[in-house]
């Protein structure tokens, strides 16, 4: 039975990291549908650090390609590897409006009291389908290389709003990203682009209060493989269906969500 507990929720949040439903929501909200004893924020923990593994593989040649690029552009100045340099500046902005507000949101505990609020997660699950209903039908014509400034500004803008508890991360990015004109598949990986240097700074903060036991050792070894295969799984997926411009089936998805969870939970 221990085992089927951090399956259940290895596979909760291997579904829903990176789809625009919020994982952390959902975890909130198995956590009040069903009583397991269980160390949830160590499984959150160690399950988005398997989410964090999947992304990685995922984009593993293009993290190469832009680390190649960056080092050579600065060694031999040649324009070739001028676009994926300044690529690599433009995710380093993007993350700094999250990253400073994540700072101060941590530092003065903002979140407190409202984060383990369900009604809270249920109207986060309604702003999430209001954002991806307004950009349901937006195309744009930005490339990876048009990145510039403004978009990674706007971008890092919304990845603020995924701070906020319920609210989905992958979701506000790719709106923020898709509102300031990028390609669909262009916001998808500027989106996860800037997830990997969040989730890697999100998972050293949180290392800080993980709370490990040596009997369960195995049982934390299955949630992160789990995870980590789920959300392998579910991204790829997923960037077939916004680069197909199919947002509005989360949009509705999180509309009826969101208000279950504010009228019954």
């Amino acid at each position: 039975m221990e085992i089927l507990k951090y399956l259940l929720l290895s596979v909760v949040q291997g579904l829903t990291e990176t789809i625009p439903v919020s994982s952390s929501g959902h975890l909130m909200i198995i956590k009040k549908l069903i009583s397991l004893d269980v160390d949830f924020n160590t499984i959150a923990i160690l399950t988005n650090f398997g989410s964090l593994i999947a992304i990685l593989i995922i984009f593993w040649k293009d993290i190469v390609s832009l680390i190649n690029s960056f080092f050579k552009y600065l060694s031999t100045k040649e324009t070739k590897y001028k676009s994926e340099y300044k690529y690599c500046w433009m995710i380093v902005l993007g993350c700094i409006p999250a990253g400073l507000m994540g700072l101060v949101v941590n530092k003065l505990e903002l979140f407190a009291k409202i984060e383990n609020n369900i009604k809270i997660v249920g109207l986060s699950l309604i702003i999430t389908s209001v954002l991806l209903f307004i950009v349901r039908n937006f195309k744009g014509k930005k490339s990876d290389s048009e990145i510039g400034v403004h978009e990674a500004l706007t971008v890092g803008a919304f990845q603020i709003i995924g701070l906020f508890p319920g609210i989905s991360r992958s979701g506000s990015t790719i709106v923020g990203g898709m509102s300031s004109g990028l390609k669909r598949d262009t916001a998808f990986k500027y989106s996860f682009m800037l997830y990997i240097p969040m989730s890697v700074a999100a998972t050293g903060l949180e290392l800080t209060s993980i709370n490990l036991h040596s009997d369960l050792i195995l049982y934390y070894a299955v949630a992160i493989i789990v995870s980590t295969i789920v959300t392998l799984l579910v991204t790829k997926w997923f960037r077939k269906i916004v680069n197909n411009g199919k947002l509005i089936y989360f949009s509705i998805y999180c509309l009826i969500v969101g208000l279950l969870v504010i009228l019954f939970l």
